[in-house]
């Protein structure tokens, strides 16, 4: 390992910072200790989380000790939306999420050794903090002025909506919160996403004004963008999530195939764990043979093992396979097909029909006529077994799992039918 914040700038990791070379000398002097907050506004995390959750491993590999930190607190309030505030959630329900996201995170961190992570709850140090107390103890060291300057807050009072003093608060009950992990653990970092930068810096601030000797860093890293102008860590379906019920192990390791050549080398470096000489020869690959999407396919890989585990990965480069000719569909259990499945066109009929009006009705062709001459030239595939006769009918011990046909025209063009009757 390099000098850790080498590494997160060769890695494209550092956005901002209160003082790099502060900062660098004291990882150098450590071991630091250093947090980063999770706010449980949903069930589960997603890959915006994932960069930073990545982030903690890659700091705490370099010899440090993180604090995760889920916000039971701070998820009953609603860090500020761009244009709008936050729906509240019952209390009950978030500290269900709490738990969710909870064990999220604990997959990634060592809990054990001289560097073990520790989990927090900022409802710790607020559920018994009356009102007037807060506004002493911690109210009072903050500036309205500098408040509303913040991007969040600045961006609010600017829209129609504006924003609740619920809303505006949030950057307190944050800064409070390194403050409390100062004292606790001694705590002096805090990294987190670069559009938390004014949540980061007034943790900082607050440090400053009630231990004015006190050195503590915030770090922030880049928003993730996009070759083609979409947003990152969304598909045609919606959020790619962290928890397997929203996203699938199947679609999770596709969106990762998938990524664009312009953005495999960005990606490789901010998710991957392998070294710089192995992801400069996967950039090298992808630039001089993209078509075999080597680097997408070891991305995908590693981030499914990962996330999901061996076995969950597995599964899926098998179906992945086997939807494409090079592996037996029979072999593949009902989950694992359903997913797969379940990210093709697709079309449910009540009853087996000729292969030529299945593969109109499911989109792979035209008309019927344009399916009669794709059988008649051999490109028709029911369940990767050619159909030779422009009048076949599936039988009813094709369908796999007693459901489904896969469909293929020529190489690439894939789609699933389910029939429904019993």
């Amino acid at each position: 390992m390099t000098d850790i914040v080498d590494e997160l700038q060769w890695r494209g990791l550092i956005a901002l910072s209160t003082d790099e070379d502060a900062l660098r000398k004291a990882f150098a002097d450590g071991p630091v200790t250093f947090y980063c907050g999770f706010d449980p506004t949903a069930p589960s995390l997603h890959l915006g989380n994932l960069v930073q959750i990545l982030t903690m491993r890659r700091i705490q590999l370099a010899g440090n000790r993180p604090l995760g930190l889920v916000g039971g607190a701070t998820g009953l309030i609603g860090d500020p939306k761009p244009n709008s505030e936050r729906t509240l959630n019952a209390p009950e329900v978030v500290a269900g999420w709490v738990e969710r996201l909870r064990g999220q995170i604990e997959r990634f961190l060592d809990f054990e050794g001289a560097h073990a992570a520790t989990m927090v709850n900022n409802l710790d140090w607020t559920a018994g903090l009356s009102a007037i107390d807060f506004l002493r103890d911690v109210g009072k060291y903050f500036r309205v002025n500098k408040m509303i300057a913040k991007e969040a807050v600045a961006r609010r009072l600017n829209s129609d909506a504006g924003i609740s003093y619920t809303e505006f608060s949030y950057q307190i009950l944050q800064g409070m919160d390194f403050l409390e992990l100062n004292r606790r653990y001694g705590c002096t970092l805090q990294t987190g996403g670069s559009d938390q930068w004014g949540n980061l810096t007034a943790g900082t601030d607050l440090i400053h004004r009630v231990e004015p000797e006190a050195e503590v860093h915030a770090l922030a890293t880049p928003l993730i963008t996009k070759a083609d102008g979409t947003k990152f860590g969304k598909t045609e379906t919606g959020t790619v999530w962290l928890d397997p019920e929203r996203t699938t192990p199947y679609a999770f390791y596709q969106f990762w195939l998938n990524a664009d050549d312009r953005d495999v080398s960005k990606f490789l470096r901010i998710f991957s764990f392998r070294s710089r000489e192995e992801i400069e020869e996967l950039e090298t690959l992808t630039a001089e043979r993209p078509q075999a999407r080597a680097a997408q396919r070891a991305l995908a890989e590693e981030l499914t093992t990962l996330v999901h585990g061996a076995d969950e990965c597995a599964a899926v480069v098998n179906a992945s396979k086997a939807l494409f000719g090079q592996g037996e569909l029979t072999g593949l259990d009902e989950p694992t097909l359903r997913a797969a499945l379940s990210e093709l066109p697709h079309a449910q009929v009540a009853e087996l029909a000729p292969v030529v009006d299945l593969f109109a009705e499911v989109g792979l062709v035209a008309s019927k006529s344009a399916a009669r001459r794709t059988v008649k030239e051999g490109g028709a595939y029911v369940n990767n077994v050619k159909v030779a006769a422009e009048d076949a009918v599936p039988a009813r011990e094709d369908l796999l799992h007693g459901r489904w046909l896969v469909l293929r025209r020529g190489k690439k063009n894939l789609a699933a039918v389910e029939v429904t009757a019993g």
